[in-house]
């Protein structure tokens, strides 16, 4: 069984419920409604996806108007533009626009307008605030007869997004508003909560809540289990996340890195330490931590960000400087002063092209060097990403560039074997030898991929075919060959070992061996590393071992022994089984 037919029959997760999800099981018959104003044109209906442009007025039911994109109501005359199921709606609007034709004019009523929000002053920006932002913001609330519930202050309410520190109607409200933008929130009964802003009374049907939302910090929790955390103490310049070194960059920073104790004792300082010179490094190249890199990435130009770091993300698994004790929590206070992003290579000659690849898979070779086959890999794909937008103008260019191509794909391969991920490495040989069927170099890249996931018939195949498309490599299929004779018999032998005494049972009699097996398995298996025999187009690899530490992994390697096994049990039992049957017609016959 491969891997894709494993996976199938895992039990899949349970999706998380969305809050759209929610408030649709709350649709009933008769709570949502919608009458035909004007007739549309078409036959075809908006999907999910779809971007779409609509002028929208809210009334409540005495009809008074809430808020409208109408000039004729008190509206700024221009549509709204949102994309159909990814943009935050109304849910009868997004119940009902599905239902209309392009333009039809319809009245859509619906119980479930919760929360409605009128915008008073348009704010600056895109960003709004999520869990687990820190949110600044002055709010003053009234109930729906004008009663004062909450008085204005002159200084903001402080709270932290996603904690229910303010009710529930209310923080969905906030959770679309922009910096420094005023509006009305109205909340109906179903979504005020119990918060420390303000005690809800039981009577309480509706409640306006005046907001300015004066600022909020941006709080990441990058690996969603709290561990590695980002804060924004000062903004940046530019938008998030468009101005942000997403892509592997050339970056300048400054910082200051303290331990978590009670001294928060800082073991290094860029502007002390350095002579007040910023570190500069590429990212995407293991040269800092990873909790380090990953949140740099999310920065932008100017801004300062406090990121509490576990020791797996920090250094565990990398160099500590002087005074950083192993398995140490840390704390870095990082400025982003500025990056360089790659060259563009739209408008480059094709061979300016094939120079950055080589650059890119020059720097994909020293990772795997060092051991970082993740990095590596990241490179020579973010490589054949780029070829996906190269066209060689001649047969020559045609050349080059294929063979290019297959070097990086036979690079990701390599990367892939070193990683234990048989399979996908045979798939990723499977490309080079589609294109070029005797592909040697492909050939033998993908014999080891079978033979590390336990495959020998399939692996002699490709050894033996390395052979007679081309001569030269016969003493790298040769060793391979030998490598798989001596894997073979490991398996074999241990296997045997494992099922002794199977076949001394009696007639009838079931061996558990089940949890034998289990007992006896390691935990891991000694995979041989392959070595290249081409000097500067190959990635140079050493000799060692990796441990692949599942079970799965030897199942699919013992299988063809366990496989023998099981046919010689069959044939045991059907002889016996015939042989009763033999016995009891004998016996039947003749009394």
């Amino acid at each position: 069984m491969d891997a894709a037919e494993q996976n199938h029959l895992l039990p899949k997760k349970k999706k998380s419920e969305t809050e759209d999800d929610k408030r649709r099981k709350r649709i009933v018959p008769g709570s949502l409604l919608k009458a035909v104003v004007r007739p549309g044109g078409g036959d075809s209906s908006p999907k999910d996806g779809d971007l779409i442009i609509y002028h929208c007025t809210v009334r409540t039911l005495d009809g008074v108007v809430v808020e409208s994109t109408r000039s004729e109501c008190g509206g700024r005359g221009l549509p709204i533009r949102d994309v159909l199921g990814k943009s935050k709606m109304i849910l009868g609007l997004l119940e009902g626009i599905p239902t209309m034709h392009k333009a039809e004019i319809a009245m859509i009523a619906s119980d479930d307008l919760g929360v409605v929000k009128k915008i008073v002053n348009e704010g600056e920006g895109w960003e709004s605030p999520r869990e687990p932002y820190e949110v600044k913001a002055r709010i003053s609330a009234k109930s729906g007869d004008g009663q004062v519930l909450l008085s204005p202050k002159e200084e903001p309410y402080f709270f932290t997004f996603g904690k229910f520190e303010v009710p529930k109607g209310l923080e969905i409200g906030i959770g679309t508003m922009a910096r420094k933008e005023k509006a009305v929130i109205y909340v109906r009964k179903q979504y005020l909560t119990e918060s420390p802003l303000m005690h809800i009374a039981h009577d309480l049907e509706e409640v306006h809540f005046e907001v300015e939302l004066v600022h909020f910090i941006q709080v990441r929790d990058m690996l969603g289990d709290g561990r590695l955390i980002k804060r924004r103490i000062r903004d940046g310049r530019g938008e998030f996340p468009m101005d942000c070194p997403l892509q592997d960059s050339r970056l300048s920073v400054h910082y200051r890195g303290m331990l978590l104790n009670e001294d928060k004792t800082v073991f290094y300082d860029s502007r002390i330490e350095n002579g007040d010179e910023p570190l500069e490094f590429s990212s995407g190249e293991g040269l800092v931590p990873e909790g380090f890199e990953m949140c740099t990435r999310l920065m932008l130009p100017g801004e300062i960000a406090l990121v509490t770091c576990p020791p797996d993300y920090a250094y565990d698994k990398f160099p500590r400087p002087p005074g950083v004790p192993e398995g140490a929590h840390v704390q870095w206070e990082i400025e982003l002063l500025g990056f360089e992003t790659p060259r563009d290579w739209t408008g480059l000659d094709f061979q300016s092209i094939m120079n950055e690849a080589e650059n890119i898979r020059s720097t994909g070779n020293r990772l795997f060097k060092e051991g970082k086959f993740e990095l590596a890999k990241a490179k020579y794909e973010k490589v054949l990403r780029e070829f996906n937008h190269v066209n060689p103008q001649d047969d020559e260019e045609g050349k080059v560039f294929g063979e290019a191509r297959n070097m990086l794909h036979l690079n990701v391969a390599a990367c892939l074997l070193k990683l234990g991920e048989w399979r996908k490495s045979v798939e990723t040989c499977n490309k080079v030898l589609e294109a070029k069927p005797g592909h040697a170099k492909g050939l033998y890249r993908r014999g080891m991929a079978y033979m590390g996931g336990g495959e020998y018939e399939a692996a002699r195949n490709d050894f033996n075919m390395m052979i007679k498309v081309d001569n030269s490599s016969e003493a790298d299929a040769s060793a391979a060959l030998l490598k798989l004779k001596q894997k073979e018999q490991e398996a074999e032998s241990k296997a045997r070992k494992q099922f002794k005494g199977l076949f001394d049972k009696k007639p009838g009699v079931i061996t558990e061996v089940g949890s034998e097996i289990r007992e006896q398995t390691k935990t891991g298996e000694e995979v041989d590393e392959t070595k290249d025999n081409e000097e500067d187009d190959e990635t140079q690899e050493e000799e060692s071992t990796t441990t692949v530490s599942t079970d799965s992994k030897w199942s699919e390697k013992a299988w063809p022994i366990m496989k023998n096994v099981m046919v010689q049990i069959g044939i045991q039992l059907g002889v016996a089984l015939f042989g009763v049957l033999i016995f009891q017609f004998v016996s039947a016959r003749f009394t």
